[in-house]
This record gives structure tokens, sequence and C-alpha cells, in this order.
């Protein structure tokens, strides 16, 4: 394989690698094999033209336009003459895919959701930048310059994703593929000055460059290990082995930031050790339907529920009368008491449903539309503590049965569908509410049928609110709170039921029943319906929560507590693995859910245990690295070792073996040793001196003795009559006399010596050497082979093109 080749295949493995930090963006991977593709394209395409003696300045826009074709193939087939043939139709499509990728980028937050103009902008942009690789580091061979457009991918895609403390992850490929460019042009390099003979007996036509390829190495490793010793500096690319400082204890470093609000609930749902996130002390009286919202996803686009373009005003004292509440409806005021963690950094402020006021310091404003308040200029909600007046809003079943039509407007923005929402989505909601006369007959008919044994709970299903995740939650009946809540959303809007979806956390849970405390398990979905005269109504079709006592009231079968009933309490234990548990009361009540409830509330308290710090993924994982890099420590130690006793055959070289005659190899073997033994401990070989010399320089620099020397002597003779005498004489063994000099090299080379020739011997260096000739050796079989192919398929080409040519002549 050519040096050139070795190049091309070296910038495009780094572009492919830097590529993987691109991942957090998007949800789904599938664009990468899309991008992965192109990036072939464009080291292909340099490939071909540079062997056909393209001039230099046209390689690189000749390969743009060959990987925007094969841009074009992917994403506007369809619009293309032919499914191959670029024409005014597919340029329109590529525009309005465009569009609509500016439109994403405003609109959605990381990760986005996989669309075809986001997945069109991340597979350009690799394209573009796997040709700016490919140019400055082959066409003009500038392998260092080729960092930069590297760098940009890697800024861009960790920047937007705020990797934080994983950004350690998508570092090492990144810079692992950086260093391997480096070490190709290296390599090309030297390649030009030809046979080059090392000192060190070893003759290659690419010579190694071992100590650049040691220094890069060992630099990527101490950008990875030193800030794992140095949390405090704030200078790592590993914090989230030494924590933020910030936590609680229960997870280092970790923290709620996400400013997609479903991420951030995901994350939260599949994590085995419960953060806490917020507690509170309040006058409701139903602490176990009080639960805390941060937002509404109002706006079903087909691709999953997301915010509208909201409408943010200054906040209003108090907050305006909720819409659509008539004076009919019970109600009564609750005065709760928030204290935000460290652990939770969002832009949205949780409070009660309906908040009538809100005492909160900073800069905060008001979205009338969902009743949201919500950061600016930077606020967030960690550290803060204030104070919410809500309203707890009491209708009766017969209340909301007799609810009149929404209003118009109303109407016309919540019950909005996409064209692509699968028919089976309303056919399945007539089929569950069949038989149902009223808007609120149906929606609690389709909360029951959510939450019957059909239905099960499993965070371990890829989370997803749009049109293809609904279909797929129909079919499989797994999935969580976000699942359960879009679905039930998107079936009432087939019903005429205005309905969104709300994001925010179940109650908690408490010690003294008056402190709650809210964790990480308790992030929840539910669906919220719009019934007029009371305005927007909580419903609860996650199995773990409905049929219990975070279920509401008015949806239950006995609307009125029975007497001696107690109000419902929220659990001592959080949501760990239901995303709500059941109250302090019986929730689970008799018949077929009974065993199923059970099995969840005992899911619940072994979630709320946690485990053993040493038990956790990131002990593990400690341990698993220690022990790895002690692995590591140990190899070049256990090599040598191994490779004494073959030299010296185990023994059989010693007085009173069997075998008293050395073979010619033997000696060499055994001369081998004794210069190892003293490269270990510091005196490096030089191959350009006879044995004779060689060894008089050893006894000075390593001050042997009288004895040491004239061992070394004997194996220098016996040496010197194996590679110079004409006939070789019977050689005594010489084991004992290489490790005669071997220990008195030893005796001289003080503590630090001897530690580092039996941890990190220099010697080893010649397994490093084995395994690259092997490597070089391997591609330069495959090259020889791709040569051939490469050559027959030129030479098909042009006779093709010859034979066309004489067929247009005549």
């Amino acid at each position: 394989m050519t040096t050139r080749a070795r190049l091309t295949i070296s910038a495009a493995t780094a572009t492919a690698l830097t590529t993987l930090c691109l991942l957090p963006l998007i949800t789904t991977h599938g664009w990468l094999v899309q991008a992965f593709l192109l990036v072939a394209v464009a080291a292909g395409a340099g490939t071909g033209l540079r062997r056909l003696a393209v001039a230099g300045w046209a390689v690189t826009p000749l390969q743009l336009l060959v990987v925007l074709y094969a841009l074009m193939l992917l994403s506007v087939r369809s619009s293309m003459t032919w499914g191959l043939v670029p024409g005014g139709r597919a340029l329109d499509a590529l525009s309005s895919l465009l569009t609509q990728a500016g439109t994403d980028l405003g609109q959605y937050s990381v990760p986005a959701p996989d669309t075809a103009g986001l997945r069109l902008v991340l597979t350009g942009s690799v394209g573009l930048i796997a040709v700016l690789v490919d140019a400055l580091a082959v066409t003009h061979r500038r392998a260092a310059a080729a960092g930069l457009p590297l760098l940009a991918l890697y800024s861009v895609g960790c920047g937007l994703s705020g990797a934080g403390s994983g950004a350690w992850i998508w570092f090492l490929p990144a810079a692992g593929g950086y260093l391997l460019l480096l070490r190709a042009e290296g390599q090309d390099r030297l390649s030009r000055w030809g046979r080059v003979f090392s000192g060190t007996g070893k003759a290659t036509n690419t010579p190694p460059v071992h100590s650049g390829h040691r220094i890069g190495v060992l630099a990527l490793v101490l950008a990875l290990a030193v800030p794992a010793f140095l949390p405090q500096a704030g200078l790592g690319l590993v914090g989230v082995l030494g924590g933020s400082g910030s936590g609680s204890g229960t997870g280092p470093g970790w923290r709620v930031t996400s400013l997609n609000p479903v991420v951030a609930l995901t994350e939260s749902l599949h994590r085995t050790d419960p953060v806490p996130l917020l507690q509170y002390r309040t006058s409701a009286q139903s602490v176990g339907e009080m639960y805390l919202r941060i937002g509404a996803l109002d706006e079903f686009n087909g691709v999953d529920w997301r915010f509208s373009q909201q409408k943010l005003q200054q906040r209003p004292d108090p907050l305006p009368k909720p819409e659509g509440l008539s004076s009919a409806i019970a109600v009564t005021q609750a005065t709760t008491e928030v204290s935000i963690s460290p652990n939770l950094r969002t832009e949205w402020l949780p409070l009660p449903y309906p908040a009538s006021k809100v005492s909160v310091p900073g800069s905060w404003k008001y979205d009338p539309e969902t009743r949201t308040v919500i950061g600016t200029d930077g606020q967030k909600t960690d550290g803060l503590k204030y104070e919410v007046t809500s309203l707890d809003v009491r209708p009766t079943a017969e209340q909301l049965r007799s609810a009149g039509p929404p209003p118009g407007d109303l109407s016309g923005r919540y019950l909005q569908l996409p064209n692509t929402l699968p028919p089976e989505v309303a056919k399945t909601a007539q089929s569950v509410t069949a038989g149902k006369s009223n808007a609120f007959d149906r929606a609690v008919a389709l909360q029951e049928w959510f939450t019957s044994p059909q239905f099960h709970y499993d965070t371990d299903i890829e989370a997803g609110t749009g049109t293809a995740a609904i279909l797929k939650f129909l079919q499989d009946k797994r999935g969580f709170c976000v699942h359960f809540a879009s679905t039930m959303a998107a079936m009432a809007r087939t019903l005429g039921i205005p309905a969104r979806v709300a994001i925010g956390f179940t109650p908690g849970s408490s010690n003294d029943g008056a402190t709650y405390v809210v964790r990480s398990t308790n992030y929840h979905a539910w669906p919220e319906l719009y019934f007029a005269g009371t305005g927007w109504v909580r419903f609860e079709p996650t199995p773990s929560a409905g049929q219990g006592a975070l279920a509401p009231s008015y949806t239950r079968e006995e609307t009125e507590p029975s007497p001696g009933a107690t109000s419902a309490e929220p659990s001592d234990v959080p949501s760990g693995a239901a995303s709500a548990s059941a109250g302090a009361t019986s929730s689970c009540g008799g018949g077929h859910r009974a065993q199923e409830c059970a099995d969840q509330q005992t899911a619940a308290v072994q979630a709320a245990k946690g485990e053993p710090w040493w038990l956790s993924w990131r002990a593990l994982a400690t341990y698993s690295l220690v022990g790895l890099a002690l692995l590591l420590l140990a190899v070049p130690a256990l090599w040598r070792a191994r490779l004494r006793r073959r030299r010296l055959g185990a023994g059989r070289h010693l007085p009173g073996a069997d075998r008293s005659v050395l073979t010619d190899e033997q000696v060499l073997a055994a001369w081998q040793e004794l210069i190892d033994s003293a490269w270990d401990l510091g005196i490096p070989p030089d191959d350009a001196s006879t044995p004779r010399r060689t060894v008089a320089r050893i006894a000075e620099l390593g001050s042997l003795d009288v004895r040491a020397q004239a061992a070394a002597g004997r194996v220098a003779l016996a040496t010197e009559q194996v590679l110079y005498a004409r006939e070789t004489g019977p050689v005594s063994p010489l084991g004992a006399d290489v490790l005669a000099t071997r220990d008195a090299l030893r005796a001289s080379a003080g503590r630090y010596g001897r530690l580092r020739a039996v941890l990190l011997p220099p010697s080893a260096a010649r397994l490093w050497w084995r395994a690259t000739d092997r490597v070089d050796a391997v591609r330069q079989a495959v090259g020889a082979r791709w040569d051939v192919l490469a050559g027959a398929v030129r030479g098909v080409v042009r006779r093709v093109l010859r034979r066309s040519g004489d067929d247009g002549r005549s």
C-alpha cells in the first residue's frame, strides 16, 4: 500500500471518528450510516481524481461535486429524474429540506428528533469536513492543518450537546483519529529518505517514529487521566469521575439540565440512584394529588409533542384566573414553600397547578397559554427558594360529565392532529370508548384502558412521542409515562377532546409528614384534557400511578370518599421504577391489579434503597480501569521475563544442565539478552560496535567489577567466534555469565533504575517493533492486492473508454 493510500485511509478514519461527537445531537442514530458513506465517497473521489492526474487545484472542487451528488441521492432521490439525474425538482426539494432544517434548528433543543432537514445538515456537514480533511492531509500533504476542520466538527458537536463531564467519550476517538493521521503523515515524510538503519538492529523501508507515537499517546492519556485527579480545577474532560462538588452525595455531579424536558425525564427515570431535586412544605390537604408542573407540550406535529411558540410576558401578581374555571367548581387555596437543590438546573419553575401567585427572586416571565413561569436572561432554578399560592380545584364527576363544548379558538388549537397520524389511533380510541355518551366518560375509559393489565410499564423502551412511537406503543403495549401520556392525548384529540401533555413531578415522599422530597425518579408526564367550566384537568394513564392514590379523585369509581377515609398522601418511596409511586394508603385495591401494583411498590422500594457506592457503575468502571492499567503496566515486565527464560533456555545454559554445548543461535540469543539487560538498566545498545568494544563500554558505564567484566568478556568472545570465525569450536554454557553481568549492572543502577528495568524495560520496544512489522507486512500484502485490483479496474475502464471513442469516430 502506498503512503498516499495510507494518508487517505487515515484522513477518512479521523473524520469518521470525530463524527461520533455529533451522536448526542439527534435522538436516533440512523443518519450516522449516511455520514460514514459520505466520508467514504469523499475519500474514494479524491483517490480516483489523484490517480487520474487531475490538477491539484481541481481535485477539491470535483470532490465537492461528487459528495453533493451522493448527498442528493441519499436525501432527495425521489425528486431526481429516474432516481439518478438531478434536475430542477431535486434542487427544489433540496432547498425545501434546507428551509425545514433552519426551522428545526430554531425550534428543537438537543437532542432533536431525526427530521429529514436536520439529517441533511448533519450528513452534509460531515461530507464537507471529509473533503476538507482529505484536501489538506492528502492532496496538499498538510496533515497538521487538517486538525482545524476536525476541531471545528468536534467543537460544534460537544458545544451543542453540552457534553460536559461526558465529553471525554467523544474526545478519545477524535484525538485518536487525529494522532493516526499524524502518524501516517510522519511515515510518509520519513519514507522519502529511503532505507534507514536505526542503530538498534532494525533496518526498514519505513523508519519507525516511535518517540512521536509515544509522546502523542502519552499526551492523550494525560489529557484524559490528569483531570480526574484535579476535579476542583474545572479543567477536565472527565468531570464525571470527580464530580462537581455541588451534588447531594447520591449522584456526584449529576444535574437535570436538558433543554428538552422529555429527554430530562427519560434520563431521570433511567437512573438507579434517585437524586433529590427539590423539597417543599405545603398547606394542601390532598398532597397525593398535588403534582408540580413545569410546562405543557401543546403542539403535536407528528414528529413529537413539543412546546409551541411561547409568548412570554411580564409576570403578573397575582396570576390571572385559570381559563374556563367557573364559580360552580369547589376551589380551595394552598400555600407551598419550595426549595430547589443544585441538582435541578432548568429555566422552568416547578409549580402546583394552577398557581395563582408566585413569589420568586430573579428574572422570570409568564406564559399565559400554559400558565408556565420561565426564566429569562440566563435565570435558572438551582438553589432557588420561593413561595407559591395555588388553587386546589375539585370538580365532581357529574360536573365534568355535564360540561359543554369547549370554546372555538381553543378547539382549533388543541384538536390539531398531523396528517401522518396512523388511522389505527383514532379507530382504537373509538373502540375503547364505544358506548360512552360524553367526553368525560370517554376520557375515563381511555385512562382505565391504559391502566389495565394488558399494558406494561417499561423504562427500557426508547423515548418518543411522535406518530411512529405512538403506533408502536399501541402495538407492543410497553412503555413509560411519556408513551402513556402522549398516546392518550393524541387519542383524546381524535375524540374531539382538547388535550396536551404536561411535564413535571409527582408529589414525592415525606418522612415526617411535613417536608416532602421530590427526587429524579419523580419526573413524570401526564395528559391534561380541557372541560368547559373547569378548565384543564389532569388524567393519569400510567399503570403504576393510575387506579391509585395519585389518580385524580374525579376519575375513580367512587367520586366521593367513603366515611372515615383519609386524604391521599404521597408515598414514602419515590417512583423510581414507576414514575409515580403508590400512596401511603392502599392504592392497589383488589381484583386483577392487586398483584401488579404490589410488584411495582416492591420495585419502587428497592429503587429507593439505592446501592452501596462501591457497587455503583462509576466505582465498577473505576475498578475496571485501574485493573486494566495494572495489566497493561505488567505486560512489558511479563514479556521480558518470558523472553529471558527463552533466550537462556530456562536453565539449560546453566552449569549442571544436561546440554553443555551451545549452538550458534543460543550464543547469539545469550548475547542479545546481555545487550537488552544493559539497555533496561540504562545503557542503550550501539550496534555499530563490535561485541568486545560493546562489553568494554558496558563495563565502563555500568561500573562492573572484575568478576562481572570477565563474565561479560566470555559472552563477547563466544559471540565474536560465532560472527567472525571461519570455524567455531564448542562453547560452554553462557547463562551464568549473562546473569552475573546483569546482577552487577543492577547493583550499580540504583533503586529507581532497578524498578524501571522491571516495570518499564526499554528493551520492551522490541515487542512494539515486532507488532508494527507484522502490521506493515499485512498492509503491504493488502496493498499489493489492492494495486493489482486497481490496475485491473483501470485497464478495464481504459479499454471501455477507448472502445467508446472508437465507436464515436466510426
